[in-house]
């Protein structure tokens, strides 16, 4: 069952006088449960992509569903919602907030979800806490946490919602090789124990060995699309 459609997609920016094609006539689908990494060059479209997917942006011309709802055709309020309630959002630059400890960065997204008591709140903030490994650090700030300790609390924060969807934009980017690798193991567990699905924009290897579909993207054109059955395409995303 699909979650993502992409359908003949254009995204164009003006730039001054000109227009820059950040994508060019691009479909795509993610399938639920799925590990899929969107890869290719820097400036070739995948951060792009992952925002409109993310409802961050609009396509200039084609269609995006999220859960076969039309995105274009949806208020900023109702983007919003969406977002909050299917959405979660992984950044290679952490965006934690620096005034507040890892079990409130976590928590804070969920303030805004009126549905939730204060003890649904606590009880998630732990469970995810437990999941990442950091129960031990739930009252330290970022400053007081190591690389690999904070990207655990964003992805805490980004599952704390219960999304069915996480989009993470090159998560690994800004780690070390082992804590790089040992983030990517942490998210193909939760990713298979969960049933999330994870849609990642990279240029890392390690996360297309580890993906069910990879996404191949150059110049904002979609060049090819592979099964992980299949052999790594190096030479696309050098």
């Amino acid at each position: 069952m699909s979650v993502v459609r992409v359908e003949n997609v254009y995204k164009v920016y003006p730039l001054g006088k000109r227009k820059v094609r950040a994508l060019r006539d691009v479909s795509m689908v993610a399938n639920e449960g799925e590990f899929l990494a969107i890869a290719g060059p820097s400036g070739s479209g995948k951060t792009t992509l992952l925002n409109l997917i993310g409802c961050i942006d609009t396509p200039t011309k084609g269609s995006v569903y999220i859960k076969d709802i039309e995105v274009s055709r949806r208020t900023p309020d109702q983007l919003a919602d969406l977002r909050a309630q299917t959405l979660g959002f992984i950044f290679q630059t952490f965006n934690l907030l620096p005034v507040l400890t890892a079990w409130e960065n976590i928590e804070y997204p969920l303030l805004n979800r009126k549905e939730l008591t204060k003890q649904e709140r606590r009880e998630r903030v732990k469970r995810y806490l437990k999941i990442v490994g950091l129960r031990q650090f739930a009252q330290h700030k970022p400053n007081e946490l190591s690389g690999g300790q904070r990207q655990r609390v964003a992805i805490a924060r980004a599952l704390a919602g219960r999304p069915s969807i996480v989009l993470a934009d090159e998560p690994t980017a800004n780690l070390d090789q082992k804590t790089g690798g040992g983030i990517l193991r942490l998210m193909k567990i939760i990713n298979q124990e969960e049933g999330t699905t994870f849609i990642f924009s990279t240029h890392d290897v390690r996360v297309m060995n580890m993906a069910d579909q990879i996404i191949y993207i150059r110049d904002g054109k979609l060049i090819r699309r592979k099964q992980k059955d299949e052999n790594i395409l190096r030479s696309a995303v050098q």
